[in-house]
């Protein structure tokens, strides 16, 4: 078919599309008549002919001028206005003229002289206004795309889902996506490599196939003729934009051009492909019409882009896909458009990511999660969402992350070594199970088809397996350093959560096939001069029970290929202790392993060793002989033989061993337990005390043997009806502890599924409660467990609160909601669903206002989402409540409470008031009770009769009865009806008593009574009632009066009362009985039950019949204790804390999270305790265990503490974080860490002998329970040190500064006149600063840090100097991280001070070309700058800024502006881009806390105004195109925000962001302001505001 027919069939597909509603206009035939004769057509198309035939008779005929020849395109417009003069509505007319025009565009794009006539029509009736161009083009390229999709060209499929801005005409248009692969350029900056993660990031939106677009019906024409048409059309449309851009044109018109331009260069080669042409597409070259086309393309984009007019951002084509062209056509224009975009993403990325962004990665060192954005989702549901522990930005800055960018991770990549960096770690320092369930994803080989990717994990099966493996093989070299390590590899289990990693229950993390095969390999190949025990196959028989590796082992296909490399692990033990019981188990345990897999498959039996299945004989001999009779093993006095025969029975016969270990709890024998509260016709059974098993005894045994022991002993705990004795108790406690990730389980929903009617029986919740508050609480809390146990515990409150008569158990669940409140390192909400009164007590509503106190002064909101919540969750809480908080405690809790607080009604009045009004009637009901002549009988007419809301006010009239002396009472008749009460009126009776009380004092006090006589006598008549008899707890008593600190008498008599000497003997007693050591799992004696009625008194143990295991009433005061010092410091009773922490430190030694406590104390009233005060709070904790640093006890006890340490005690607490809680480096990759090629060999001369703090590291979770972990220990012991330092917070910062800015060189020094520096130590790839000489000179020297003893730093931490010192500054900012606000400003403004003081910026007569280069060189990451000796101090300086930032809460975000409004005005392109470099990376990161990031926009806009406004006078004149990369950015973190994460295509700017950005760029040059028109909300200049209608509402 020739071209003719092509437009024949071009005209045919746009007729519907150009005729419309004005097909039957009667100016149409005449206009058509007028361009037919024009272009020389003799006659009309056929396909109009109907329309001089139209019914309409009322149809006026006018004719066009008839001539035989065309005549000169000069008389058109003449021949124009002659047809225009016939027809009264000129707008119609206009309208059908561009119909027209339109129609004849596509009908003659492939004429030449036509298409000519054409464009000249055009201007001519652009000339006279008769073309509205912002109606004519849009319906131009709508008609367009309908003509080449008739054609079968699918030119709709890619740019609508990648540009930003929508065209108004291109509703209809299919939405495709097109593949984003990374720009080539961001390598070059220091970042991650890009490609792979963007490529898999991308891989769900490939472009659609052109095979898969259907044909529409059309015949099957010839390509090349088509193409051709195709091409002329597209010409002649980009010629016609041309003209029209040459006019003002809305901006929606803008974008429509954009978006066709952009769409038709993506798809420029999605053809219909054919089986017949397939093959001559791939030899297909660009011919003379396709350039043509091309370039006029990119004409029109470079006009809409042009930055003098900015008709749209350049930013639209940032984003817009078209860089990211699979098949580029060999063209030189488009590849320097191509170029263009590459260039500019890669200067916007740069804005979006931190410094050294790449080493940022989880240490574990704090409980808190930064929350990726999660808009819109409820405070507690994001605690169930999965997330990625690290992210990689892409090229525009989102984190990426999810299972498809796992998977895309190449091996030995930067990509792959950061998440081995990341898992090394989290097996070094082993994070709860609950983090690795989010972060993990589930090996190929045991993934369900069905099963979708999971979006918030980044770990792969082969990372966990080379990870793991690098664990296996860190210990072996352990172990081989001496028996006093082996004890490290034994606790490998409780460290590596291999029943989650293999069991098909969870995941299935680990292929085990592939994992026995990589280990096998490792260990003979690079590694196999460490594998000389039995430690790995010790290993292996530990899982082989679980359920993957017996599918492995049975029924896999490589079963006997596996089984065989299984059993080559094992090594014949060369033990120097050969009776040692760790040596006594690695020398039998291939013979378990051999056993094992004998009984698992008959297939595999012939290839194991005869010899390990012989020696299996010797075992069965042992236990024969030891289980014979009736003689049973004294557990207690084994000898290392029988422990370590013992441990390998636990591997070849578990069950009998699990009978065994329960006959040894049982041993005993039964008794019936004596009570003042059992019925005299029943009798309770219990088990005699014996010894729990001791730890060393208990960490041998196999996990299935626990697992077993586990389920045994609940059973015999809890279903059992014999009560069970102390030391089974602790026994089952120090299981869970052993093993905290393979055993834990969260007891109340646990034994719930179990039975749901078991928590019901009798002695069971108590027991449970029991077991949890004082022997699981810091497990909960290290398996982040505690705010869902919080939850359940509520719900068990709000259902005895008030039940009549129960009082232990609320009292003790309510005592555990209290810890769990304390513990709690991280926001909460109350209510499990966010919404809805609370269910807490009158106490847990005030014990839950002062957590968040602590909470946030301490540790701040992690996110903005918390921070609006707060609101509400305080109308929970107080809603039910009329207390307030008294001036004194108010000026230290934090600005966001404070100010909530402060506006609340004060109500304690209202509760006198109430009283008053009562007074009279209770008096009278109390004189009938409590007379002392009163029946007992008049206890139950009492309860019956009174009124619920004169309950409270009972101990009040009882105390004001006695009149100072309780012989005035009937105080037996007032105990009996307080254990009648429910627990709730007993709670309102003592607060309201407190009230009273204190009002009495006053009154008495007017009256001329003495205070000291009125104290004592008020403290007597407590004691009675508390200690004589019994009436109501103590630890609710001292709650309501700490909290009534507003009256000046209420501490008095709080310290009275802990000054009583029946106080001082019942923690005395309580010590005792728990061995005078909190350890409790150390304690190898037999318990000593208590007396139900010692240990909880009268009022609590009322009708109750079970014993006690470890409640106690002095135990209850566990967590008041600390509530009370926090209300005596807040007083100014500083003597008096000092004085209370020094008499009962004994007993706060088994406060379960007193070294949180310390550490929160001491941040909580940072720089308002003194100094002797701050010595005696650490006296709490057992200093002796504690890791402080050798000079600490000096620092803190110096006698003239104004004098700073020596920077060298710095310096050696940040090293101590370094080698313990910053993730280690790769050492063995392919690039080494960082990138190194010769590091490994560097290191291998330091670690021969392993460092003490790796042996640390390896210490169970039962011995560092508070904080949690090793990492948790060390971070908050630098912590405490320097909160405890008697030295101001700026003079802390500035050392911590002066060490960081200036390390590089500090190092380099040291370690050359250790070492020397050669030419080939450089350790990482040059520098893109490198090759660059402009800021280079003396004057740019970095000053090394006098004061650091260096010489060992390097040495000691096995990394070189360049490394160690970019980890120096990521240890730094994450400890300053961790320390209160109070240190934040001090750090800002030394920041400041350091910017300022730079040569760059404080010389002004420097030429602006080495400005420039010095700034862009200075801002490098250090990581890269320090192998060619250019680090500077304020690249450092701001890698610091971005490795504090990146640790630090949303909340305390905000106090990063003083930097800002410090270095105000800006007076130069240089100090504007050293400010953008600092703040730029966090406003991705407030994406979701609108506030705070307008308030940031805000401040980085005025610095724009500082420099480019228009009364602005700069240092020297700068243009606007220096700044592009700036606009760019905005531009885009804009779009972030209004998405609320990365940009969308349909990603909406915020309107009230718009309006921001509209008023700042009233103050900017008119060079610098255009670039910003279009982010302000008027449709009439703003491209945004125009394709988005709905964020403008009111367009005036």
């Amino acid at each position: 078919m020739d071209q003719t027919g092509r437009q024949q069939q071009l005209t045919a597909s746009v007729n519907g599309a150009s005729r419309g509603a004005y097909q039957f206009h009667p100016s149409r035939t005449a206009i058509i008549d007028l361009f037919s004769y024009y272009l020389g057509r003799r006659a009309r198309l056929k396909s109009d002919d109907s329309i001089r035939d139209h019914p309409n008779k009322t149809q006026k005929r006018v004719h066009a001028p008839n001539r035989e020849l065309p005549p000169r395109n000069e008389q058109f417009l003449a021949d124009f206005e002659l047809l225009q003069s016939q027809f009264a509505d000129q707008e119609q007319l206009r309208s059908v003229t561009e119909s027209v025009l339109i129609s004849l565009v596509v009908q003659s794009s492939g004429h030449a002289s036509r298409a000519e006539f054409i464009l000249f029509a055009l201007r001519t009736l652009c000339s006279i206004g008769y073309i509205t161009w912002d109606t004519f083009l849009p319906a131009l390229l709508s008609s367009v795309s309908s003509a080449e999709m008739s054609l079968g060209q699918v030119t709709q499929a890619g740019s609508s889902s990648q540009a930003g801005i929508q065209p108004f005409s291109a509703s209809n248009m299919s939405n495709f996506q097109i593949s984003n692969p990374a720009s080539p350029l961001l390598n070059g900056i220091g970042s991650p490599a890009q490609s792979a993660i963007e490529q898999s990031s991308f891989a769900a939106m490939s472009p659609v196939k052109s095979s898969e677009i259907p044909n529409g019906g059309q015949p099957s024409i010839c390509s090349s003729s088509r193409d051709n048409a195709i091409s002329s059309l597209r010409q002649l449309c980009c010629k016609i934009i041309l003209t029209g851009l040459e006019f003002i044109l809305k901006p929606a018109t803008h974008a429509d051009i954009f978006y066709h331009m952009v769409n038709w260069l993506v798809n420029w080669d999605q053809r219909q492909q054919s089986a017949d042409e397939s093959g001559r597409l791939k030899s297909w070259r660009p011919n003379k019409f396709f350039t043509e086309w091309m370039h006029s393309c990119l004409d029109v984009i470079w006009l809409l882009v042009e930055e003098g007019k900015c008709r749209l951002p350049f930013y639209e084509l940032l984003r817009s896909g078209l860089q990211f062209i699979e098949n580029v056509p060999d063209d030189e224009a488009l590849f320097t458009l191509i170029l263009e975009i590459h260039r500019r993403r890669d200067m916007m990325a740069i804005h979006m990511q931190m410094l050294d962004q790449h080493l940022h990665c989880p240490t574990f060192g704090t409980s808190r999660i930064l929350s990726q954005t999660t808009p819109n989702v409820a405070v507690e549901a994001v605690s169930q969402l999965r997330y990625s522990p690290i992210t990689y930005p892409s090229v525009l800055g989102e984190p990426l992350h999810g299972e498809d960018l796992a998977a895309s991770i190449s091996r030995g990549s930067l990509d792959w070594d950061r998440a081995l960096r990341c898992l090394r770690h989290a097996l070094r320092v082993t994070p709860s199970p609950d983090w690795w369930k989010r972060v993990l994803i589930v090996a190929t080989c045991y993934r369900n088809h069905s099963q979708a990717p999971t979006p918030g994990a980044v770990f792969t099966s082969d990372m966990i397996s080379e990870a793991t493996i690098d664990k296996i093989v860190e210990l072996l070299k352990l172990t081989n350093s001496g028996t006093a390590l082996i004890i490290a590899f034994i606790f490998l289990l409780s460290g590596l959560p291999f029943n989650l990693l293999l069991s098909a229950k969870y995941f299935g993390c680990i292929d085990f096939v592939d994992f026995v095969d990589k280990l096998l390999s490792r260990l003979t190949e690079g590694d196999h001069h460490i594998l000389r025990t039995n430690h790995v196959t010790w290993l292996l028989a530990q899982i082989i029970r679980a359920e993957l590796v017996m599918t492995a082992l049975n029924t896999d296909p490589r079963k006997v290929e596996t089984t065989r490399k299984i059993l080559s692990f094992h090594r014949e033990d060369r033990s120097s202790d050969q009776n040692s019981p760790h040596s006594i188990l690695l020398d039998f345990i291939s013979s378990c392993q051999n056993l094992r897999i004998w009984s698992l498959n008959t297939s595999t039996r012939e290839y194991l060793n005869n010899e390990q299945l012989q020696k299996g004989k010797q075992i069965d001999e042992w236990w024969r002989q030891v289980s014979k009779g009736d003689r049973m093993m004294d557990y207690m006095n084994m000898d290392d033989r029988s422990v370590g025969m013992f441990w390998v029975v636990s591997y070849t016969m578990a069950q009998p061993a699990c009978e065994t270990v329960m006959n040894w709890l049982q041993s005993a024998g039964t008794e019936f337990l004596s009570g003042a509260n059992l019925p005299p016709n029943e009798r309770l059974m219990g088990m005699r005390e014996v010894s729990p098993l001791p730890m060393s005894l208990l960490s041998g045994f196999s996990m299935n043997l626990c697992m077993k022991l586990l389920f045994q002993m609940e059973d015999s705990l809890f279903v059992g009806q014999v009560v069970p004795s102390i030391g089974m108790v602790e026994t089952y406690c120090r299981l869970l502890l052993l093993a905290p990730h393979s055993l834990f389980r969260s007891h109340l929903t646990h034994l719930s599924q179990r039975n749901p009617s078991l928590l019901s029986k009798p002695g069971v919740t108590p027991l449970v409660l029991e077991i949890i508050n004082y022997r699981l609480l810091p497990l909960y809390r290290y398996q982040g467990k505690t705010k869902q146990l919080m939850y359940d515990v509520t719900k068990l409150i709000a259902t005895l609160k008030g039940k009549r008569g129960d009082h232990r158990g609320f009292r003790l669940a309510e005592n555990l909601c209290i810890n769990l409140l304390l513990s709690l390192r991280d926001f909460f909400s109350v209510k499990r669903e966010g919404k809805g009164l609370t269910e807490f007590t009158e106490t847990l509503n005030r014990i839950t206002i002062t957590t968040l106190a602590i909470l946030i002064k301490t540790r701040g909101i992690a996110d903005a989402d918390h921070l609006l919540y707060l609101p509400t969750m305080l109308e929970q809480i107080l809603a039910t409540s009329q207390h307030s908080w008294s001036e004194k405690t108010l000026r230290y809790f934090p600005a966001p409470l404070r100010d909530a607080l402060m506006v609340r009604v004060d109500k304690r009045g209202l509760s006198i008031q109430a009283w008053q009004q009562a007074e009279q009637t209770v008096i009278n009901q109390c004189t009938q009770l409590l007379s002392p002549s009163a029946e007992p009988s008049y206890v139950m007419t009492y309860l019956s009769h009174s009124f619920p809301q004169h309950r409270q006010y009972l101990c009040a009239g009882a105390w004001v009865l006695m009149q100072g002396h309780p012989e005035n009472i009937n105080s037996t008749n007032l105990a009996r009806v307080m254990r009648e009460f429910s627990p709730e009126e007993v709670t309102a009776n003592i607060y309201t008593l407190v009230d009273v009380l204190l009002q009495h004092i006053q009154i008495e006090l007017q009256r001329g009574h003495s205070l000291q006589d009125l104290l004592l006598k008020a403290c007597a008549n407590l004691s009675f009632f508390i200690w004589t008899q019994e009436m109501f707890p103590l630890d609710i008593l001292l709650l309501a009066l700490i909290d009534r600190d507003d009256d000046p008498h209420a501490l008095h008599i709080v310290i009275s009362l802990l000054d009583r000497q029946e106080l001082q003997q019942k923690l005395k007693l309580y010590c005792v009985n728990r061995g005078q050591t909190p350890e409790h799992w150390l304690h190898s004696g037999a318990f000593k039950r208590m007396d139900l009625q010692t240990a909880l008194g009268n009022h609590l143990s009322w009708k109750d019949r079970y014993p006690t295991f470890f409640d106690d009433v002095a135990a209850r005061l566990l967590p008041v204790f600390p509530l009370i010092v926090y209300r005596l410091i807040e007083n100014d009773a500083f003597e008096q804390a000092e004085r209370v922490l020094s008499m009962y430190s004994p007993f706060l030694a088994f406060h379960p999270f007193r070294f949180t406590f310390v550490r929160d104390i001491l941040a909580y009233f940072y720089a308002h305790l003194p100094a002797k005060l701050i010595v005696r709070i650490l006296k709490v904790l057992d200093l002796s265990k504690m890791s402080f640093s050798e000079s600490f006890a000096q620092l803190i006890s110096s006698p003239n503490p104004a004098i700073c340490p020596p920077l060298d005690y710095f310096a050696t607490l940040l090293m101590g974080l370094v080698n313990n809680v910053i993730p280690l480096l790769n050492s063995h990759s392919k690039y080494g860490p960082l990138g190194d090629t010769s590091n490994t060999s560097f290191r291998a001369q330091h670690n021969k002998i392993p460092p003490t703090s790796q042996l640390d590291s390896q210490k169970p979770f039962y011995q560092i329970q508070d904080p949690g972990t090793y990492t948790q220990l060390v971070l908050e012991t630098a912590v405490i040190e320097l909160l405890s330092l008697p030295v101001s917070a700026s003079q802390i910062v500035s050392s911590l500064v002066q060490i960081v800015v200036n390390i590089q060189s500090t190092l380099v020094q040291s370690s050359s006149s250790l070492h020397g520096v050669g030419p080939g130590q450089a350790v990482l790839p040059t520098s893109p600063s490198g090759n660059s000489t402009d800021s280079l000179g003396g004057t740019r020297s970095t000053p090394s840090v006098s004061g650091i003893n260096t010489s060992n730093f390097v040495s000691r931490s096995g990394y070189t100097c360049q490394q160690l010192s970019c980890l120096l500054i990521q240890a730094c900012g994450l400890l300053l991280a961790q320390l209160p606000v109070d240190f934040h400003t001090p750090f800002y403004m030394e920041a400041v001070r350091i910017i300022k003081e730079c040569w760059w910026l404080s010389d002004g007569k420097r030429p602006m070309g080495e400005l420039d280069s010095a700034v862009r060189n200075a801002l490098l990451d250090p990581t890269w700058a320090a192998q060619d000796n250019t680090s500077t101090a304020i690249g450092n300086l701001v890698a610091l800024l971005h490795s504090f930032f990146s640790n630090l809460p949303q909340e305390w975000l905000e106090g990063t502006h003083v930097i800002i409004s410090h270095l105000r005005p800006i007076t130069s392109v240089a100090m504007l881009r050293v400010v953008f470099r600092i703040m730029s990376p966090l406003l991705p990161r407030l994406a979701n806390a609108h506030s705070l990031f307008k308030k940031t926009l805000i401040l980085l806009l005025s610095t724009l105004v500082d420099v480019f406004g228009r009364n602005s006078q700069p240092t020297a004149t700068v243009e606007a195109s220096e700044i592009v990369d700036i606009v760019d950015f905005l531009h885009h973190v804009i779009h972030y925000e209004g998405q609320g994460g990365p940009v969308q295509p349909n990603s909406k700017a915020h309107p009230e962001v718009l309006v921001l950005c509209a008023k700042a760029a009233e103050s900017l040059r008119p060079d610098v302001q255009h670039l910003f028109s279009h982010l302000k909300p008027d449709i009439n200049s703003s491209v945004y505001a125009a394709t988005h209608p709905k964020l403008v509402p009111n367009p005036t």
